[in-house]
């Protein structure tokens, strides 16, 4: 028994289930200790590898069994950073990402190479190589910014679109480099990297997002096989970059790009994978990074610790001047530039990757081994305190800047959706819709309504129609979104709404468009739907949504002239620019150049839009040309006696409808006046109508 038990504590140990209970053990304790003395969690994780490594305590070996681990988490970083890309800003702004990687790439270049050559002593080849090993950055710092909520800014989407770039090239350098060394650098090597190359772009990027699209619409009910799938996906590209003799980091990125626009980041497919990440992968790939560092190395001589020292000072002189120079030349913010540098300054995976590779085929020497191992570990903390600091920052300023604030009810409230529905049987998209659009800043549930009729079946259709219900509620909870129901007993269905809508003070109310079973003036302008417009002056969503909204391709929004007059106005934009940013497609306005202008002053959502001006309402239906398949028809429409209502908008939904029969429509009717409570204050919902007014005067 004793053997037994000193043969299970030997170390390091080898026991499964004990080493994966030391991972859990630092990773549930050593964040919350770490947040309590206010410094980042990563830095905690790195330094617990340290000591559990072989180079510490030895608990734990650096065995296949941690490298499973460490690959699963940096490949797990690279796809999520892709997946949570602004895939809109990133288009929009793809020469600045070229910028930045171009000075990403070469200055670290150009500044190490001459230190390697001429300070260091080393031959052309190993300098070279090692000087490459500057351009290239790991982004472990990145689940800073995801957990602070500024993933899709501007220079983020820069940062990680340069990171392909850099990393791809210098990974390309190094497969030239070996090549070389063998002796082998001839046109074979040349033809098959082409090749592979175009290969893996045609798949990745072609048939993997159809693929994709086609398998979360068959199988739409089974939410768990939707994130087996990503990992499935997630390693095909992978193995698939492995193969074209790209490192599987590589295959990872381009794997979140091509699922870009198929998983909005509100969605509970992109709560399931940020949980899994966060939880478990990327903590354990934070630990491996710990554990290869051998802080005894400083103790071997002086001439590790100055190899050491002098390739981290160049290492972070480079990528500070890559920041710099994208700073002065995309105009960004000192708060911009920081968080540049904090995601590029760490280097880990690809850079250990390049210098192992060099060491094991006798190009580089122990004491660049050394060094880069120390060189990892100071990059890695300087790294995750200034990507800290600086998303703080640009948390503050996104804030101040804010043009479109959230709908409220005075500075006691904020948003509220309502979703009225008919048939619990027949939701269809609408819960979809609400989540994504929500404010996740507001902590007000989405209600979903039930009106039932009042006789003697009430109080029984009351229960069944919050049983049908609670699979809606589920979804949104995997979503981390709260969604509630009120059931309420009237008369008459549309002044139940109308009296929920208004006791609720809901800001939005979705609806479902109205079914086939009478002529459209009944079902749109009459009877039910036509009581809610009449009665209820809300935002209010008319939707038909047969299809997944990820299904989608553009947002069609046609407006008509004065609508940026209303009060509801920049409630719907905010909403169709929030629709726009999860879904990663582009937005395409058509309307009067004056509502187009004021639309394009703002800096933060212009990347959105691709404006088609369009003025001739005497002939409404010449904006269908502009419709392709599989656009989200939104039309602005408004109630009689609206500074916006023109006569043709009785007539455009039906005409739309017809023409447009199994495409994704929604009518808008916003609100045209402000609650009584805000027209005695200065609640920055008047902001956008405010500035409007005074850029008329």
């Amino acid at each position: 028994m004793t053997s037994i038990l000193t043969s299970d504590f030997a170390l390091p140990f080898h026991d499964p289930i004990l080493v994966f209970l030391v991972l859990l053990s630092i990773v549930l304790l050593i964040p919350s200790l770490f947040k309590r003395i206010n410094l980042p969690s990563i830095i905690g994780l790195i330094i617990a590898g340290i000591l559990v490594g072989p180079h510490g305590f030895n608990i734990l070996s650096d065995d296949a069994g941690m490298e499973m681990f460490s690959t699963i988490g940096l490949m797990y970083i690279m796809f999520a950073a892709g997946l949570e890309l602004d895939f809109n800003e990133f288009v929009a702004n793809q020469d600045k990402s070229l910028v930045f990687g171009f000075f990403t790439f070469t200055l670290p270049l150009l500044v190490g190479y001459p230190v390697c050559r001429y300070i260091l002593g080393y031959d052309p080849m190993p300098a070279f190589l090692t000087a490459s090993m500057f351009s290239t950055h790991t982004l472990v710092s990145y689940p800073i910014v995801s957990r602070m909520g500024v993933s899709k800014n501007q220079a983020i989407a820069i940062t990680v679109g340069g990171t392909i770039f850099t990393d791809a090239s210098v990974l390309i350098i190094l497969a030239i480099i070996m090549s070389a060394n063998e002796g082998a650098l001839n046109g074979e090597f040349w033809a098959k990297l082409v090749v592979s190359l175009i290969l893996f772009s045609i798949v990745v990027f072609f048939f993997i997002p159809k693929l994709a699209k086609w398998f979360f619409q068959k199988v739409e009910d089974d939410k768990y096989s939707h994130y087996i799938f990503v990992l499935f996906i997630l390693f095909v590209c992978g193995f698939l970059a492995e193969l074209g003799g790209l490192e599987p980091i590589i295959g990872a990125f381009a794997a979140g790009l091509a699922l870009n626009r198929l998983i909005p980041s509100s969605s509970a497919l992109m709560n399931r994978i940020d949980f899994f990440g966060n939880a478990l992968f990327i903590p354990i790939f934070l630990i491996s990074v710990g554990m290869i560092v051998d802080v005894k190395v400083i103790l071997n001589g002086w001439k590790t610790l100055i190899v050491a020292l002098t390739l981290t000072c160049v290492a972070l002189i480079g990528k500070w001047l890559a920041a710099f120079f994208t700073q002065k030349v995309c105009n960004y913010s000192a708060s911009q530039r920081g968080i540049i540098f904090g995601l590029s300054s760490s280097h880990a995976a690809a850079t250990l990757a390049i210098i192992l590779v060099g060491y094991q085929a006798g190009i580089l020497d122990e004491y660049i081994l050394n060094g880069t191992i120390i060189l990892i570990l100071i990059t890695c903390i300087i790294s995750s305190l200034v990507t800290q600091k600086a998303a703080k920052q640009l948390v503050m300023e996104e804030e101040e800047k804010g043009y479109f604030t959230p709908a409220a009810l005075g500075s006691f409230a904020q948003e509220k959706i309502l979703v009225p529905i008919a048939n619990p049987d027949n939701i269809g998209y609408l819960v979809d819709l609400a989540l994504l659009i929500k404010d996740p800043k507001s902590p007000n549930p989405i209600s979903l309504l039930g009106v039932v009729p009042n006789n003697v079946e009430a109080e029984k259709n009351i229960i069944k129609f919050r049983q049908k219900l609670q699979e809606s509620v589920k979804d949104a909870s995997a979503a981390e979104m709260h969604v509630d129901i009120i059931t309420t007993i009237d008369y008459n269905i549309p002044n139940g709404i109308v009296r929920t809508a208004r006791e609720t003070m809901a800001d939005i109310v979705i609806m479902g468009w109205p079914g086939e079973k009478t002529g459209f003036i009944e079902k749109l302008l009459g009877d039910k739907v036509d009581a809610t417009i009449r009665n209820l002056d809300k935002n209010l969503f008319i939707c038909h949504l047969e299809k997944p909204l990820i299904s989608n391709n553009r947002i069609v929004v046609i407006s008509p002239p004065l609508a940026e007059r209303e009060y509801g106005f920049s409630v719907w934009l905010q909403k169709m620019v929030k629709l726009a940013q999860e879904l990663s497609i582009p937005i395409v306005h058509l309307g009067h150049p004056d509502t187009q202008k004021i639309i394009a002053e703002q800096k933060d959502l212009k990347n959105l839009f691709i404006f088609i001006p369009f003025t001739d309402w005497n002939n409404p239906m010449a904006c269908t040309e502009y419709i392709k398949e599989g656009d989200l028809i939104v039309l602005v429409s408004a109630r009689r006696g609206y500074i916006s209502y023109v006569m043709a908008l009785d007539h455009l939904p039906t005409r739309l409808e017809y023409t447009f029969l199994n495409y994704n429509r929604i009518v808008i009717y916003p609100q045209q006046h402000a609650p009584d409570v805000l027209l005695k204050t200065d609640h920055p919902i008047f902001s956008p109508f405010k500035i409007y007014k005074q850029k008329r005067s």
